[in-house]
């Protein structure tokens, strides 16, 4: 967009709002030209994880107008089936700046255009959101949301009726649609009247709560066990100010894990987050608080989840009483193998089960499933594509799904929810604690055997963030020399293969086969010791993102592989 179009555009905002003094003195106030540009250079993106942006006016931030022009986009999409319109959208919201404001907004949006809308009372969990979704029979699901992000962010996630984010055909669909709307005049229903035509419903707590929390316990795998062992179990919990906190507890409580100390200074629902930099379960300062707290208490488990309940992070005490904080990877292979194994045990282990991960995350899920004799199936990053391969298990009974997960800490063994599900996750977890503890163990000495079983994975993942139109435009470039110009090495290590995602086709020794995944701009490197490199653009955040995986004998040896391979690869991206 030009310098001229960017100042129309905000000049057009300030005529078609004149009466929001809110915005007019906010855009007024601007004296820095590269931010009155990056407001309005663009539009928000719609994509199949919906809209993320920084709070603010303008195009190109999160308001009250870009949603209800969203909002808007959808309900056109969905009220071209008249049937659609009668199922209704649920909607939910986390704890952040104005999610309650913005999924107020998105219901009466929704309920002018004729589209009943479910809306629950008080903040709730992304997957309680999926649940609803197919619990309550809607056609679509809204959850107003900003994941981990800092706090001047916030977001808007869009599901289908399966549960699971919006197909790559469905949001190009609702992204059609939008884009042929102004952001000005957008109909808005009030309240009352909503309510009154029975366009608008307030989902209260015994209308999804209880039916999603008994679902969840239904999950474990070693009730017995747990029911013995619960209660002895010390455990420190962190909900980082999200939504976490009511339906962890009280699904821990119902199980028989009554030994739970919360994080006082990061219990309640804060938008501010004042405790952290970022609510991010991924990021080990994410628990300053929970581990000291542990020591205090003698807890030998200390987990967290974001803002919106969906990521799970896990710090564990070792044998010598040090906490270590876990990878996604780590995570997502101590649940995994605490499933197979104790489904293994109970006889209830399905000969046609499968797993599926994200093709970023590492490779030790395939050998862990290998051996229970369960198919591992890749995906695409994003959990929707889990919950595409869930669906598609049900509809065809070829396979039985046991579990998913992607390395960015997102967990989900049940099939009754479409995402990642952080309450899901802490039930898991905390099951495996206890089967630890009966065994004599902890969690920690459980990974080690796993990698003396399976070799050493050292998996990473870096990132660069590229801010503002440069940095959109250099992350395409980047992208582009690779593809041009993919390196023959990483250090000494050579490449063998290299799979373009974005043309669906892999390459070894000029030989080009198809891998029949959709398309997505992520470049994957297969190098000759059975490492790996992979580099894509984050579908939410301006960043452009590169995975390493290392394999070795010990972990020592795979430590010092991924770092060389993380600085060799770093050097090709500058």
């Amino acid at each position: 967009m030009s310098e001229t179009t960017y100042r129309e555009s905000c000049a057009q905002w300030l005529r078609d709002f004149a009466s929001d003094t809110a915005l007019v003195n906010e855009l007024s106030a601007i004296t820095d030209e590269k931010q009155l540009e990056d407001r309005f250079y663009t539009d928000l993106s719609f994509g199949t994880a919906g809209m993320r942006g920084v709070l603010g006016y303008g195009t190109n931030r999160m308001n009250e107008y870009v949603i209800r022009r969203a909002t808007r986009g959808l309900a056109l999409f969905i009220n071209t089936h008249p049937e659609w319109a009668s199922r209704g959208v649920a909607i939910a919201y986390d704890s952040r700046h104005r999610s309650d404001a913005f999924a107020r907004e998105t219901a009466l949006t929704l309920c002018a255009a004729g589209v009943k809308a479910y809306l629950f009372e008080s903040l709730r969990p992304v997957p309680m959101l999926s649940y609803a979704v197919r619990h309550l029979g809607c056609i679509a699901g809204v959850v107003i949301t900003a994941s981990h992000n800092p706090p001047q962010y916030n977001g808007y996630k869009v599901y289908w009726e399966d549960g699971a984010q919006l197909s790559p055909e469905a949001a190009g669909e609702v992204t059609r649609y939008i884009s042929a709307l102004p952001y000005a005049g957008t109909p808005v229903m009030d309240e009352e009247t909503a309510l009154r035509k029975g366009l608008l419903h307030i989902i209260g707590k015994a209308e999804v709560d209880d039916d999603y929390i008994e679902m969840v316990k239904g999950l474990s795998v070693c009730p017995d066990l747990l029911a013995a062992e619960g209660k002895n179990l010390r455990i420190v919990y962190t909900p980082l100010h999200g939504s976490g906190n009511l339906p962890v507890r009280r699904m821990l409580d119902e199980v028989g894990i009554k030994n739970v100390t919360v994080v006082r200074e990061q219990e309640a629902p804060d938008g501010d987050f004042p405790t952290v930099s970022a609510p991010n379960p991924e990021d080990p300062a994410a628990f300053k608080y929970a581990i000291p707290l542990a020591q205090q208490v003698g807890a030998s488990v200390v987990f967290g989840t974001d803002p919106d309940c969906d990521r799970m992070g896990v710090s564990v005490r070792d044998s010598e009483g040090v906490f270590r904080t876990l990878t996604g990877n780590q995570i997502g292979c101590l649940l995994l193998s605490h499933v197979l194994e104790q489904k293994r045990l109970s006889g209830t282990l399905p000969a046609n089960g499968a797993i599926c991960k994200s093709i970023v995350s590492t490779e030790m899920a395939r050998a862990i499933a290998a051996d229970y004799g369960v198919t591992c199936f890749d995906t695409l990053t994003g959990f929707k594509f889990i919950g595409e391969k869930i669906q598609q298990f049900e509809e065809t009974g070829e396979y039985s799904f046991l579990f998913g997960f992607e390395e960015s800490y997102g967990f989900l063994s049940g099939t009754q929810v479409r995402d990642k599900d952080g309450v899901n996750a802490s039930l898991l977890l905390c099951e495996a604690a206890c089967v630890c503890m009966h065994e004599g163990i902890t969690l920690y000495d459980r990974l080690q055997s796993l990698y003396a079983r399976y070799g050493a994975y050292s998996d990473r993942v870096t990132s660069r963030t590229l801010p503002g139109k440069d940095g959109l435009n250099r992350m395409k470039q980047m992208m582009q020399a690779l593809r041009q110009n993919p390196p023959a090495a990483f250090g000494d290590v050579r490449v063998t293969a290299v799979r373009d995602y974005l043309t669906g086709l892999r390459t070894e020794n000029g030989v080009q086969t198809e891998m029949g995944l959709p398309a997505s701009d992520v470049l994957y490197f297969e190098l000759a010791d059975g490492s790996w490199l992979c580099v894509r653009p984050s579908g939410t955040e301006p960043k452009i993102k590169l995975y390493v995986s290392a394999r070795e004998t010990t972990m020592d040896k795979a430590d010092a592989l991924a770092e060389a391979l993380l600085e060799h690869a770093g050097q090709a991206l500058a």
